[in-house]
């Protein structure tokens, strides 16, 4: 294995181990709990993440510490795979953000569970962090 950063496969490992698809929900949930948070008060057409069914807005910062995001939703599951992506790029260079698969939400056995809608709002959320990361190379 061994081709995700550790932090990631760890949470890779813990969803596959999973008994069912309403545990992995509760893990998601957890997990969107412990984003770095996105005020409602800072969400603009700007932090909008398009093409998705819920609200979903991402704020990207390439600081001296590499990528960081910041990101918030009205679902929880996405809010959830908003904190997995976190997890997966924090810290990346932008470079290493644009070479990125987002296959590791097939691995949790998330991504094939969510309704069409939902699995296109975390691609188009993913791309978007990628172009957002393209420009910084620019």
């Amino acid at each position: 294995m061994g081709r995700w950063p550790e932090k990631l496969q760890e949470v890779i490992d813990d969803f596959s181990e999973a008994l069912d698809q309403m545990e992995r929900y509760e893990m998601l949930f957890e997990l969107a709990e412990d984003i770095d948070e996105l005020d409602h008060s800072e969400w603009t057409n700007k932090t909008r993440v398009v093409g998705c069914q819920s609200e979903a807005h991402i704020d990207i910062a390439f600081g001296g510490d590499g990528f960081h995001l910041r990101g918030s939703s009205d679902s929880q599951i996405i809010q959830g795979l908003m904190a997995v992506t976190a997890i997966a790029l924090e810290g990346l260079t932008p470079e290493e953000v644009t070479g990125f698969s987002p296959n590791f939400a097939s691995e949790m056995k998330v991504l094939e569970t969510l309704t069409p809608n939902r699995a296109n709002g975390f691609l188009n959320m993913f791309l978007r962090i990628q172009d957002e990361a393209r420009e910084q190379l620019g």
